[in-house]
């Protein structure tokens, strides 16, 4: 195997593929990139075993092949080197050089058919979404995925595709998300899958305009983003019965500017408890405190807003790290929460919903310390 590429467009490329090299394996060939010269372009690809990445870069051929280059040396080299012509080659003993106009450097690589090989896509469903629209699908659910190992259903993003667009649900436990879209075709495909964090995450960063082919297998996904292919195995487990806990009766209704709230439990928070993070918020007509006590510290916080509220008096707790996830995660400028009782579950959205945009989150409160 033997081809030249720009200096940058390999940098780039090497930087992006190691999102899914790992940085310990007992499988040595995981760290490399699977690397193959073609007429016009080189394809680059790496693994995780839970993502893969694959990326195409335009290339001189010389000799058509395939090599499993160490991905951190090459990557280290490139990062070193000032914008110059980059020739790879690998021979037969599977000694690569790396040849510039400033020199030679060579390694050794693995033979590339231990690399793992990318699953059959040719049976799986496929249609396109807008890449804006499902970063934003992406944006405002992956947030509540749970980091809970031993609860794997609940560490991706449902998906529930229809004709007419598609459901997100996540949640830790603790808080719970419910976005949904109607403004696009899924051609004619229905059905659910669970898709891993790490996958949405990467993928977030890669779609920006035009969109994005996905296909859907078996136990599979793939997403086709411009030169780009991102693939995942989906968690092959059952979603919990998330439309059971979104309650139908809360009645107690509070409007506020997003910032002003968000701000407030910013700053309350730092003078609660390091361990609970607890804070209340204290309602009565129209008027709303957030409060926080620190026995152990001696210390205190107290701040008020300006609220439109409807209902009977009520204080209640939430952690603060999950009520400043909920609220930020709320698009426009005012938020509309819906409360019950003290230890029930609320429901937060924007007052004035977005077209063709159903989001719905829920937030379980802690028990305030007497």
């Amino acid at each position: 195997m033997k081809f030249s590429t720009s200096k940058t467009e390999l940098q780039q490329a090497l930087q992006k593929l190691s999102k899914a090299t790992p940085t310990r394996s007992t499988l040595p060939i995981l760290g490399c990139v699977f690397v193959e010269s073609r007429e016009e372009s080189a394809i680059l690809r790496t693994t995780d075993l839970e993502i893969t990445i694959q990326t195409e870069i335009p290339a001189s051929l010389e000799e058509a092949g395939a090599a499993a280059i160490p991905l951190k040396t090459l990557l280290d080299i490139t990062n070193e080197l000032p914008e110059t012509r980059v020739s790879i080659s690998v021979d037969e003993k599977n000694k690569a050089a790396i040849i510039t106009d400033f020199g030679q450097y060579d390694l050794m690589t693995k033979p590339p058919d231990e690399f793992p090989a990318v699953p059959n896509t040719q049976e799986a469903k496929k249609f396109e979404i807008p890449a804006e629209l499902f970063k934003s699908v992406i944006d405002a659910s992956s947030f509540a995925v749970s980091r809970d190992e031993l609860k794997p259903a609940l560490t991706g993003v449902l998906f529930k595709f229809n004709e007419q667009g598609l459901t997100a649900v996540a949640t830790d436990g603790h808080s719970l998300v419910k976005y949904s879209r109607n403004d696009f075709s899924t051609n004619g495909y229905s059905g659910d899958i669970i898709v891993p964090r790490k996958f949405l995450t990467f993928l977030s960063t890669q779609l920006s305009s035009g969109n994005t082919e996905l296909l859907i297998g078996e136990n599979h996904l793939t997403a086709r983003v411009k030169n780009d292919m991102v693939l995942t195995r989906v968690i092959d487990e059952r979603f919990p019965d998330y439309e059971s806990v979104i309650p139908k009766d809360n009645n107690k209704i509070l409007i506020t500017e997003k910032d002003a709230l968000l701000g407030a439990v910013r700053r309350v928070a730092i003078f609660s408890n390091k361990s609970t993070h607890q804070v209340a918020l204290n309602l009565e007509t129209n008027k709303c405190s957030i409060t926080t006590e620190d026995p152990e510290k001696a210390s205190s916080a107290n701040e008020h807003i300006a609220v439109e509220y409807e209902g009977d008096e009520l204080t209640i707790g939430y952690n603060a790290d999950y009520l400043k996830d909920i609220v930020s995660h709320v698009s426009g400028d005012r938020v509309e929460i819906k409360f019950n009782t003290s230890i029930s579950a609320a429901l937060f959205s924007s007052e004035l919903p977005e077209k063709h945009i159903d989001c719905l989150m829920l937030l379980m409160p802690i028990r305030l310390n007497d």
